[in-house]
């Protein structure tokens, strides 16, 4: 993996979303470090809030922040547990236009180094909400480390060589089009 120095950064607007009924912004250290992260790198923190574990006010956030020209990318952490209260999955999921499969194959595969095979206790999952990409990541900051470093910095990054998230977003509503014709 490589960056292109020919290439110009080009910052993104990205909007974090923590899932939780026990954190408040306060307390909130998943949300700190990919806020942390995504400023470090270069983007711009669209959005950041905490809301409660529950379907319907997990899926209007995202859907407002999804609808918001001013955000290109959603990041949730929290929620992708097995317990009866984690429904992230089941909130975003639905959402999804497309989803994309290898960003769990790839988070697993990075999560299976860290934690072994505690990695299968998350159902850390991604897709595209209309032309807006949306992460769903596991609520502790180490897998909110992991998924940034290991994938999100690269791919959201439109320097990085051979393909990114990012040189591809002004085609992005090309299936949009399509079904208006």
């Amino acid at each position: 993996m490589a960056l292109d120095a020919t290439k110009q950064f080009i910052p993104l607007r990205i909007a974090v979303l923590t899932v939780s009924d026990t954190r408040s912004l306060a307390e909130d250290r998943s949300g700190d470090t990919l806020a942390e992260r995504l400023t470090g790198a270069g983007h711009t923190l669209a959005g950041r809030k905490v809301v409660a574990d529950d379907v319907e006010v997990i899926r209007g956030a995202v859907a407002a922040w999804c609808a918001d020209p001013q955000v290109d990318v959603v990041i949730t952490t929290g929620g992708t547990g097995f317990t009866g209260r984690d429904v992230t999955p089941e909130a975003v999921e639905p959402m999804f236009d497309k989803r994309m499969e290898g960003f769990s194959a790839v988070f697993h595969r990075i999560s299976y180094d860290k934690i072994g095979v505690s990695t299968i206790q998350s159902r850390a999952t991604a897709g595209l909400v209309g032309t807006t990409y949306v992460f769903v990541l596991p609520g502790s900051p180490g897998a909110c480390r992991d998924a940034w470093d290991g994938i999100l910095a690269a791919q959201l990054d439109y320097r990085h060589r051979p393909c990114n998230f990012v040189e591809i977003m002004p085609r992005l509503d090309e299936h949009l089009r399509r079904g208006a014709r």
